[in-house]
């Protein structure tokens, strides 16, 4: 049986839970936003000749609808002004995958030590550094493909860092019954940032040149990092503005959760544990189709569809309003399920997860025999990203669940299987592609459907909702 947690309530609005997942949601914001700023700028970035059926068509044709100057003028001035590079598919591919290789070198030991000293300093200074190497990514493709490789790796650490620390403070700021809502409205950020990055990075691309995509998110992420050191705090039992009822009510709803401190890790009984490797799947069948979609969309959108760079972009941000909202309602829904006891919370974890993988995996498989038509393959585009995050209320938070002393290790070893399916997922979609067009992505999305497929049922089969004995007990197992 699931432990029933303490249904006592604190009035929710103005509560400072929810102007933390506020804060984080920007903060996601500003992140992703950092990260997807190549996948809309490359379309300009590159020559054109070296991308079969790409093309920045922004600078050599009539647009469906233009700014007050004229396309000459943008022309021109692009030209005079923005540099453009000769990267095939392959490099493309090896430049979008690496910021995956810097987050998992630091999403383990960055979530073990965020549980240790605390999320604040680790998670603020991920999202400074992840800023400023945005401002600098300009600079760095003008000496080569090589340092933009660099910085983006180096990049992927700083943001590894921010990431995984959220969940070190969720452990300590989120009642059980509001862990979904709560970190669906933080986790929203990324969604909301893909399609604001998505939607007016062709059009700054277009009226200012793409360098400045980076120049003006990379300053806002600057601004986000002194409201981060400013109002964000471990717990509620050291910050100076929480309410005495609010902090009683999340102090009280979290009593039966052991919160020793930890000096190490089961590790062994983490390895044995099913439970766990189900939660990894899940992350890793989750991340290689997300990947895809958020780092290919304007190119998918580009050669197949054969849009310019500024449509492309306000096209490619569609399927991202619709992934903010439904990661949002859906933990709304998930909490509404729980604390009415309509179902178990191991059931709602795997309702939740099975449409988060199923209801994706559908439309990938569809899209390659409905490419002909303009309105169908946008809306299964649009779908696609916002059924897959309703894994939000699944097995994305489950670590909360099955361990939560050892929640934010857990999240980061959870997105370094992730990552690594991004990993992959981006550097086969870069060769897949550069073979033939139309067959390559037909075997993108099959492969990214069966790789759902198989994470689906490996969850459903070996997931669980209770708290396992090594994560409860205070006598810590030895590494």
């Amino acid at each position: 049986m699931d432990e029933k947690p303490s249904t006592r309530k604190s009035p929710e609005f103005c509560s400072l839970r929810y102007g933390l997942a506020l804060i984080m949601h920007f903060s996601n914001f500003t992140m992703i936003t950092q990260r997807v700023s190549l996948s809309i700028a490359i379309i300009a970035m590159v020559n054109s000749t070296q991308q079969p059926g790409l093309f920045n068509t922004s600078t050599e044709r009539p647009l469906a609808f233009t700014f007050n100057h004229s396309n000459r003028s943008i022309k021109e001035f692009n030209t005079a002004e923005v540099s453009v590079y000769e990267w095939s598919p392959e490099t493309q591919g090896i430049i979008f995958s690496s910021i995956n290789y810097g987050i998992i070198l630091t999403l383990i030991p960055s979530g073990y030590l965020a549980g240790i000293f605390g999320a604040k300093q680790m998670l603020g200074a991920g999202l400074l550094i992840s800023s400023l190497l945005t401002l600098f990514t300009p600079l760095a493709a003008d000496f080569g493909v090589i340092l933009v490789i660099v910085i983006r790796t180096v990049q992927g650490m700083a943001q590894g860092m921010a990431w995984t620390g959220q969940f070190t403070i969720w452990a300590k700021w989120a009642p059980p019954l509001e862990r979904s809502k709560l970190t669906s409205i933080a986790g929203s950020g990324s969604a909301f940032g893909s399609f604001i990055i998505l939607c007016v990075g062709g059009l700054i691309s277009q009226a200012l040149g793409w360098p400045f995509i980076f120049y003006i998110f990379g300053s806002i992420g600057c601004v986000c990092c002194l409201l981060w050191f400013t109002v964000i705090y471990d717990d509620p039992l050291h910050h100076p503005c929480i309410s005495i009822r609010e902090k009683e009510h999340i102090v009280s709803s979290l009593t039966q959760q052991s919160s020793s401190p930890r000096r190490s890790v089961p590790i062994k009984s983490m390895v044995r544990c099913l439970p766990l490797w189900a939660i990894f799947t899940g992350f890793f069948s989750h991340f290689w189709l997300c990947t895809i979609i958020i780092t290919y969309l304007p190119t998918y959108i580009s050669s197949v569809l054969r849009v310019n760079i500024r449509d492309s972009g306000v096209l490619s941000s569609l399927p991202f309003i619709a992934a903010a909202s439904c990661t949002i309602l859906g933990g709304q829904l998930a909490d509404f399920l729980l604390s009415r006891n309509l179902l178990r919370l191991i059931t709602v974890r795997k309702l939740f997860s099975s449409l988060g993988l199923l209801l994706p995996s559908l439309c990938a498989v569809a899209l390659p025999f409905v490419a002909s038509s303009y309105t169908t393959t946008i809306i299964l585009l649009i779908l696609i990203p916002g059924t897959s995050n309703l894994c939000d209320s699944g097995f994305i938070i489950n670590t909360l669940d099955v361990a939560p002393r050892y929640a934010s290790f857990l999240m980061g070893i959870s997105r370094g299987f992730g990552l690594i399916a991004g990993i992959i997922s981006s550097t086969a979609t870069g060769f897949l592609i550069s073979q033939d067009s139309v067959s390559g992505w037909r075997n993108v999305f099959f492969l990214a459907a069966a790789v759902n497929m198989f994470g689906l049922v490996f969850y459903l089969t070996f997931g669980q909702a209770e708290i396992q004995h090594w994560a409860k007990e205070r006598t810590l197992t030895r590494l």
